[in-house]
């Protein structure tokens, strides 16, 4: 039995793709500072020689835009070595080489920090996901209008469709830098903004925010966008009604 240890193992990507791996069969690990089995704190790495040992691929989901992704990355990747682990899988985003955003510059050094690891890896790159885009919208529709970025348009992605594809890429060898997965649309923030207010049956006046610096005019630019990749299927529809029908 294929043995696969699965970091961040209760967040929202990380416990979809540890169903979707023991529904293939395998014997997964969920490693996070929760888990009742592998409970480690990447931070600090303890106990992380003892979840690693035996395991036959690393899905590496864990992360945090508060910092700290690089350091983490080290300890799993040398602990991977000491275990002789022979495939590790990192979750990345599209345009962490383009945009000037710090956690974005923190990805792109975890993906360099595997890719010279000597390790056999996979990594890839998605949009953002739907759920991003709604906690965006939830936070910002508790003022009186409802402020969204102007000129920004989003590629949304299924986390269900990342966790299918992450799977699928565990259960097979190392492919290095994969094609990137893109959500199904590339739309308009207010037009999601728009389609996020409907399915409330709420009533907000959209007003698109100019912002400044770099990381917003890229985000203008698209570099956050990958058109050519538009595999996903669920659209942002889709994911709202879904969420409406079946609440966490």
């Amino acid at each position: 039995m294929t043995t696969i240890l699965v970091t961040g193992a209760t967040g929202t990507l990380g416990r979809q793709v540890s169903e979707r791996l023991r529904t293939a069969g395998a014997d997964v690990r969920g490693l996070s500072r929760r888990s009742p089995s592998y409970a480690v704190d990447l931070r600090d790495g303890k106990g992380l020689d003892a979840a690693v040992e035996g395991a036959d691929a690393i899905v590496h989901c864990a992360s945090t835009p508060r910092g700290g992704d690089d350091r983490a990355a080290g300890f799993l990747i040398d602990a991977a070595k000491r275990a002789g682990t022979p495939h590790l899988l990192y979750i990345s985003i599209v345009g962490v080489d383009r945009l000037p955003l710090g956690y974005y510059t923190v990805k792109r050094r975890v993906e360099r920090m595997i890719e010279d690891s000597g390790l056999g890896s996979t990594i890839l790159r998605t949009t953002q996901f739907h759920d991003l885009v709604l906690r965006i919208l939830s936070g910002a529709a508790k003022l009186p209008v409802l402020p969204v970025p102007s000129g920004v348009r989003v590629q949304p992605v299924d986390s269900g469709e990342v966790a299918d594809r992450l799977a699928a890429l565990a259960l097979g060898e190392p492919a290095g830098r994969v094609p990137d997965l893109g959500g199904p649309e590339v739309r308009a923030f207010t037009d999601l903004a728009g389609a996020f207010l409907r399915a409330g049956g709420r009533k907000r006046r959209v007003v698109p925010v100019r912002l400044a610096g770099q990381a917003y005019a890229g985000y203008r630019r698209g570099d956050h966008l990958a058109p050519g990749h538009a595999v996903g299927t669920v659209t942002f529809e889709e994911f709202l009604d879904r969420r409406h029908r079946h609440p966490a």
